[in-house]
């Protein structure tokens, strides 16, 4: 759907009478208001400052060490619709006036949504401005995921069933040096891996060698991770390291920094209209499982480029076998409602279940991130949601919920009026 039909916009004008004037963002005082929300990472014991979120999270490349991923000459157009549509939907059996109520409940600093190559709605709170880059956390994971299967069409890499010691030869006889990436792509290493984000995890440990910059990069970065508590290939555990893991023999296959890589194969040519940046471990090296900075509208361009299956401006950009296999269960322990009591994983891409639980026969999936990061992909309605958002912990599962809620609304909308 490229633009609004007529029954569209007229029931657009209905549900405005209804939606109500935008009302004010949560917490704008906590989240550094009064500073002008100012770009700082001071902590308040384990926990970054509230009153650095807004600030940090919008403007990364000040404060961090990033490769570019630069744009090409040729950017690729989106369309706006003439009016804002009413998008009510249903949260927890209660019903949702619309986008307006959303955002005034919820810390996003950013909202897009998408119909085809139409925006519906854009929104900035906090200040935000469009020509911002908004970090991706574990987002940058399925474009890890996206940037492998170009790799593997270029004969870069000879098969997702190699071994990680392969590319990577830091990591020979090692569990990890030993696990294929297939397993890593599906988060099935098997590896003894805590991801709880209490500040003393192994993801804190992660973290600390990679944004934290101590250590030697590249490899060193999971040296602690030793143990392989399952069988490779019988299990899901969320694991960043897998992907840290993954995003260095990806950089070994490919022979440049992932930075240049990503411009080159995806960024370029799927028309993004700004740079974007990678952040950079202490040995120069682009995190594999997270750090990717990019405008909202390009983190919808690059949601659209996956909803139609690696296709973009007449274009196969990623092997459109490829985006399918990212985005399906390939076996029984990865699917919807198992993997997760909610969700499924794919290659690096989590896959959405049905809004009332158990498993749903439409290809629905998204780009998660901590702290309320998302792209929401429908392919069959090339409906895009994008999420930028500062939440209060890294896994604020209400309002995360919600975003769900209204994805489905969306989906709803589209379907009920095109």
């Amino acid at each position: 759907m490229s633009g609004l039909s007529k029954k569209t916009r007229l029931l657009s004008l209905a549900f405005l009478f209804l939606a109500g004037s935008a009302l004010a963002a949560p917490d704008e005082e906590t989240l550094g208001k009064w500073q002008g929300y100012p770009v700082c990472t001071a902590f308040d014991g384990a926990q970054l400052a509230q009153r650095c979120l807004v600030g940090l999270l919008s403007n990364w490349d000040q404060l961090a060490t990033t490769h570019k991923v630069a744009r090409g000459e040729t950017v690729a157009p989106l369309k706006r619709a003439p009016i804002e549509p009413g998008i009510p939907y249903k949260h927890r059996d209660t019903a949702v006036p619309g986008v307006d109520d959303f955002l005034s409940r919820h810390r996003n600093t950013g909202l897009l949504i998408l119909s085809g190559d139409t925006i519906l709605y854009e929104r900035y709170q906090y200040d935000r401005k469009p020509e911002q880059r908004f970090h991706s956390f574990s987002m940058a994971k399925t474009v890890v995921a996206m940037l492998v299967g170009i790799a593997l069409q270029e004969g870069k890499i000879g098969s997702i069933d190699d071994l990680a010691e392969k590319y990577v030869p830091a990591l020979h006889g090692t569990p990890y040096g030993m696990t294929s990436l297939r397993h890593l792509l599906t988060m099935s290493s098997g590896m003894r891996f805590v991801e709880e984000y209490s500040g003393a995890d192994d993801v804190a440990r992660l973290s600390l060698k990679t944004y934290g910059k101590k250590g030697a990069g590249g490899a060193d970065t999971v040296s602690e991770f030793r143990l392989r508590e399952a069988p490779a290939g019988t299990r899901f555990k969320y694991v960043s390291a897998d992907t840290q893991v993954l995003g260095l023999a990806l950089r070994a296959a490919v022979g440049m920094p992932l930075a240049d890589y990503l411009s080159r194969k995806v960024w370029q040519p799927m028309g993004a209209e700004a740079d974007a940046t990678w952040h950079l471990d202490p040995g120069g090296n682009e995190l594999g499982f997270s750090g990717i900075n990019a405008t909202l509208r390009d983190w919808g361009r690059l949601g659209l480029l996956l909803a139609n299956d690696g296709a973009m401006n007449g274009r196969q950009i990623v092997p459109a076998e490829w985006v399918r296999a990212m985005t399906t269960a390939e076996a029984p322990y990865l699917q919807v409602g198992v993997a997760t009591k909610f969700n499924g994983y794919g290659y690096q891409t989590w896959l959405i279940g049905h809004p009332r639980g158990g498993g749903d026969p439409k290809r629905y999936f998204a780009l998660l991130g901590v702290r309320g990061q998302g792209v929401f992909v429908d392919p069959e309605t090339k409906t895009v949601v994008v999420h930028t958002a500062v939440h209060a912990t890294q896994r604020d599962l209400a309002s995360r919920a919600e975003q769900f809620s209204l994805f489905y609304g969306v989906l709803n909308f589209i379907k009920q009026t095109s």
